[in-house]
């Protein structure tokens, strides 16, 4: 089974073309760089799921919530940041 977590992409960090990029995605306040090659429309402010080190697919912000949520309920992670809920 893989697990895929839900990050914040907040900057593009890398660019050889329209499909090998590089970005800074935050996991509640974690700043990681991600592989964006799987997801060629992620932009700034949208949510990838990430698998080790590549983003593999986008989903929407409640959903990234509420997989926060999940995680929290098992230990898994500490409290989000205000500034990551409120952005």
């Amino acid at each position: 089974m893989c697990l895929a977590i839900p990050g914040k992409l907040i900057s593009i960090t890398g660019q050889l073309d329209e499909t090998f990029r590089k970005g800074k995605v935050s996991f509640g306040g974690i700043t990681k760089e991600i592989n964006l090659s799987m997801v060629p429309e992620a932009q700034v402010g949208d949510y990838v799921l990430v698998h080790v080190g590549v983003a593999i697919g986008k989903v929407d912000e409640e959903e990234a919530m509420k997989t926060f949520e999940y995680l929290k309920m098992m230990g898994e992670v500490d409290e989000i940041s205000d500034t990551e809920k409120n952005d």
